[in-house]
Formats: C-alpha cells, structure tokens, sequence
C-alpha cells in the first residue's frame, strides 16, 4: 500500500471517497455525505501533490491531472478539508504533516498592490459574467436566505453606508473603490461626495464610465492612485476588499494614513477578508495564479495596529458565511457562462478560476475564513452609543 492510500485509509472518515488510481485500480474510503469519486489520471500528477500538496493541488488539477465525478469540485474540496484540516490538530509532524498541510492554508486569499493587475486588469466581460449588476467584488449581506445576489449586494452598501452615518454634503474616501459600486451607491442614496482611488486602469476605465452614465460626475470622482500618496482630509473613509492587498508590513502606515486622512469628528469603515486562525502564511498556489503577494489577516494582526494609531474601534462586527453564500452565487453564474471563456480564455483558465471560487467558498463553509467589518472613529462620540441606529428603517 502506497503512502497516499494510506493517508486516505487512515483520515479519511467523514463523507464517501472513491478514489481511481492512475493505473485504473479504486478504493473507497469513509461513509456518508459528501459522496464524490476522484479521479487521479497520472503517476506523475499524484507525485507532484505528494511532493509539493500546498501548491501542486491546485497546479495538477489545472493541467488536468485529476478530475471529478459523481459529485462535485465543491464537494471534493469540502470532504478532502473536513476530513485532513482535523487531522493536522491531531498530527502536525511526520510522513503526513506535508499533504496535511495543503488544506490548511489553501484558501488564504490575498494580494500586494505592485501585483494588482495581475487579477483586477483581467477584462471586464469576465467579472461582468459572473457579478451582480452593480459590479460588487466582495462579501455581500444576506438578509435572507432567499435573497438574490443582486439584493444581497445593495445589503451590503446599505449596511456601510448606515455604519458610517453619513450627513449629506459631506466628502468620502473610498481606498480601493473597485468599478465604483459602493461609491456610486453612497452618492446616490446619501447625498455625499467621494473620491474612489484603485490601481486597477481597468477598473478605472468602467467606474469613470459609470459614473457619466448615471450623471454623477460632478459628486463622484475617480483616481489611479496609492492611498498612501493622499494629502486631503475627509468626513468619512471606507475600505472594502482592499485591506487584503496591503500585506503585513505595511499595516502601520495603513492605519496612520487612515487618521491623518480622517477629520477628527470622521469615521471610517475596514471592510476585510480576515482569518479566525492563528496567523498563517499565503498559499503558494493562490500566490502564483490569483492574488500574487499580500496576506489576510487574523485579528491578532489588526488589534495592536489599531490601539497604536490614531483612530480607536468604535464597532466590531464578524460576517459569518455571508461570503460563502456570495461565492456560491458567484461559480453558479460562472458555471452558467463557462464555455464562452473556454472558447476565448482556454480550459485551462477556466479550470483555475473554478477552483479558486470553490476553494475560497469552501474555507469561509468551514470557518476558516471571516469577514471583519471594523468602525473606526477619533472620538468616542462620532457615532451612536447603541446600535439601534443600524437596524432601524427609514
């Protein structure tokens, strides 16, 4: 017996794996849900996971070194991290640790700002495939469980923009404004003025066009450029789906330029992808094809970078599953379009977006993985002292 049918013999307990061997023999392993067959088409396919599981279990599966059936990607993915991120509690050391350790860290999601174009340059007509009408790249709010992406990403703006409690005429700051949704739905409902600043020349080019069409030029400005190069003083300040790209490093100097930016009766709104974890390492698999660089943070990492800067946290609220719930909409549009960017992108694309959707979907499923929704403020009294204000229809 091989050391992989060994490993699947001994961990794998929860759910039903049948596993085809290259050489065409199976073995089944476990009982229950999921029921998924895995489908290893060669040797060398299986060495690379063994020699290197963190990063070549992504890399096999685009080459098409494996596949599934009976049963789904997203059904693999979860009973192969149900059953081996146990495990490792159990064993962090010896013949196992290495292949353990792929699903541990394979959903960390991040990206650095010199590499932003590598995943937010890719052509409108992808992210337009499988976003909400408004282009909302990020956690959405499920108020209910029948609500539509589209619902549940206008929740989502509602529920910052009553965070920040905004007053009419009054400037925002949007770090990492995307293709301008939130800072759209803020001008629009609020009666607010705000500068959006990205990296991205492409979301650029579609949030300046938006904004044009819907007659919002004269409120609503956007810029290419670093957050860290603004000189001007706002009202309020948000950030959603950027604060991963910052890296660890550079938490400090986030957090002050959000206090010298932020008016002293101001408040700000940290939107993030954050890990319930332990602080870890990004996964070289994510690192090389989705978001090169950057680091999602634990809270340990956030705290001592807000106590030591000039804004103070006024709310904490963790959003559990919402994110699932977001990337499951997200592969089912996908799904739906797939083979209109087979024709245009390759199977081999494909094959790595899939994964990364269900990768990421599967982590925030299973805990791994949260969303932080920090409110900041320089005074104690910049916002309500209950959160009635927050729940409470106009």
């Amino acid at each position: 017996m091989g050391l992989e049918q060994r490993l699947f013999e001994r961990y794998i307990t929860k759910g039903s794996l049948k596993v085809v061997w290259p050489d065409g023999r199976t073995a089944s392993y476990g009982q229950g849900a999921p029921s998924v067959t895995w489908v290893i088409r060669s040797k060398s396919a299986l060495g690379r996971m063994l020699a290197h599981p963190q990063l070549n279990l992504g890399e096999t599966y685009i080459d098409g070194g494996w596949d599934v059936a009976d049963g789904s990607l997203h059904d693999l993915i979860t009973l192969l991290r149900i059953n081996l991120e146990a495990a490792i509690a159990e064993k962090r050391s010896g013949v196992f640790a290495p292949l353990l350790g792929a699903f541990q860290k394979v959903n960390t999601l991040a990206t650095s700002r010199r590499n932003v174009s590598h995943h937010y340059d890719l052509d409108e007509a992808l992210f337009r495939a499988f976003l909400d009408d408004n282009m909302h790249y990020s956690c959405a709010y499920f108020e209910r469980d029948d609500a539509t992406l589209e619902e549940a990403q206008n929740a989502k703006a509602r529920h910052i923009m009553t965070k920040l409690n905004l007053q009419e005429g009054q400037r925002v700051l949007d770090i990492g404004c995307g293709w301008g949704s939130l800072a759209l739905y803020l001008a629009e409902n609020a009666g607010v003025s705000v500068k959006g600043v990205t990296l991205s020349k492409e979301q650029l080019r579609v949030a300046r066009a938006e904004a044009e069409k819907r007659g919002l030029g004269n409120r609503v400005q956007f810029e290419l450029q670093d957050y860290r190069e603004l000189g001007e003083t706002f009202d309020r300040i948000v950030s959603v789906g950027m604060f991963e790209h910052v890296g660890k490093a550079h938490y400090p100097a986030f957090f002050k330029q959000v206090g010298k930016c932020l008016k002293r009766g101001g408040v700000a709104l940290l939107h993030t992808i954050g890990s319930s974890k332990a602080p870890q390492p990004t996964n070289p698999w994510i690192t090389r094809h989705i978001f090169p660089g950057g680091y999602i943070p634990s809270f340990s990492d956030l705290a001592p970078n807000v106590e030591s800067s000039a804004v103070e946290l006024t709310d904490l609220e963790v959003l559990r599953l919402h994110y699932a719930y977001t990337l499951r909409e997200w592969h089912t549009r996908f799904q739906k379009v797939r083979e209109t960017f087979v024709e245009s992108r390759g199977e081999r694309f494909c094959r790595m977006w899939e994964l990364y959707l269900v990768f990421c979907q599967t982590a925030f499923e299973l805990g791994e993985l949260v969303v932080f929704q920090l409110q900041l403020a320089k005074q104690p009294h910049a916002t309500p002292i209950t959160r009635n204000y927050l729940y409470t229809q106009a």
